[in-house]
């Protein structure tokens, strides 16, 4: 990359304004900004304070944005050295920015500097007839096509020296050049032409609808209901045959996770102190069901454990109570669960 520094002062102006049609433009960029933020339009005037002067940015045009956009002018300068896309010194009719960044440099970019060096010498260096000058930049945003280079204001890909080479001959000559791609590519698509997506149908819309052709086709073919019925749209259809919100897969139900007195009340129940739960744990125990012994002592140890203020009695190696389920019934006669120790 080249040093990024301002013409020498030989070649500086000693002074830059806009033309009338030219500030009448940069004001209406300004005021795109609300007020307190019109810094926020400085590159839009260095680009066009760069094409009055010529293709580059002068000391003094530099100086006059930020006199217009009340910058310092350090501000202004460091933006104008940063971005490749603002020229720092005089240029040649046809100003080539050569792009270096990885994609170009592995198809071809670093015969192109070569070319280029051999032809018209040093970057920043203006030919003799006025007509070229050149600069290697940063990734100018077509790496499908690399390697590339933009002239003035436009792309020019796929490039070889010699592509290169007859390019800039035509445009010194004024002959009419072909902008793009240089080897007859189309958009970015791979070389040789586009091997996927070639059937038009998939991206022409022509295609939209035509699953449900097929199915009125049919339908018209046999005149049957249900060939009417698949006719028809999924709306249609989940409006008639409307799907379950929650299928029953087999699972068991679970009670309620409290047992408050107002929920007892609401079942036509007896309500007891939320503190009872030996009462509460006898009184939902569903008739024609008796309760397992074990599961009694369990409860009396919880709650005479809770009324303590201590730990729970329920020994450590003993299984919780399970909560009752649908369609599930429990067995008096069943032996108890083997513990571990036993």
């Amino acid at each position: 990359m080249a040093n990024r520094r301002l013409a020498p002062a030989a070649a500086q102006p000693q002074t830059f304004a806009f033309s009338p049609e030219n500030a009448e433009w940069a004001q209406g960029q300004i005021e795109k900004y609300p007020e307190g933020r019109q810094a926020s339009a400085v590159i839009p005037l260095l680009w066009k304070a760069q094409e009055q002067n010529g293709g580059w940015l002068p000391r003094a045009a530099i100086e006059a944005v930020a006199d217009e956009l009340g910058m310092p002018h350090i501000r202004v300068l460091e933006v104008a050295t940063f971005y490749t896309m603002f020229a720092l010194e005089p240029v040649g009719r046809f100003w080539i920015q050569l792009c270096g960044t990885v994609p170009c440099d592995s198809c071809g970019a670093r015969e192109l500097k070569d070319y280029l060096q051999r032809r018209l010498g040093a970057p920043g260096h203006v030919s003799a007839d006025g007509n070229f000058s050149w600069l290697e930049v940063e990734c100018l945003g077509a790496c499908c096509n690399a390697p590339m280079a933009q002239i003035n204001q436009d792309y020019y890909e796929d490039l070889t020296p010699d592509l290169l080479g007859t390019l800039m001959d035509d445009l010194a000559a004024g002959r009419p050049v072909k902008v793009g791609s240089q080897v007859g590519r189309t958009s970015s698509e791979p070389l040789g032409g586009a091997e996927t997506l070639t059937d038009a149908t998939l991206f022409d819309g022509s295609r939209v609808g035509a699953w449900r052709k097929r199915f009125e086709e049919k339908d018209a073919e046999d005149g049957s209901e249900a060939g009417r019925a698949e006719a028809a749209s999924s709306e249609q259809r989940a409006a008639v045959e409307p799907k379950p919100a929650r299928p029953d897969a087999g699972r068991a139900v679970g009670t309620a996770a409290t047992d408050a007195p107002a929920q007892r009340s609401a079942g036509g129940e007896t309500p007891v102190k939320s503190g009872d739960t030996t009462a509460a744990t006898e009184s939902t125990v569903q008739p024609n069901r008796p309760a397992h012994a074990a599961s009694e002592a369990i409860a009396k140890a919880e709650a005479a454990g809770s009324e303590a203020g201590t730990q729970s009695a329920l020994p450590r190696n003993a299984p919780p109570p399970q909560p009752a389920t649908s369609g599930a019934s429990v067995d008096a006669d069943a032996p108890a669960a083997p513990t571990k120790g036993n």
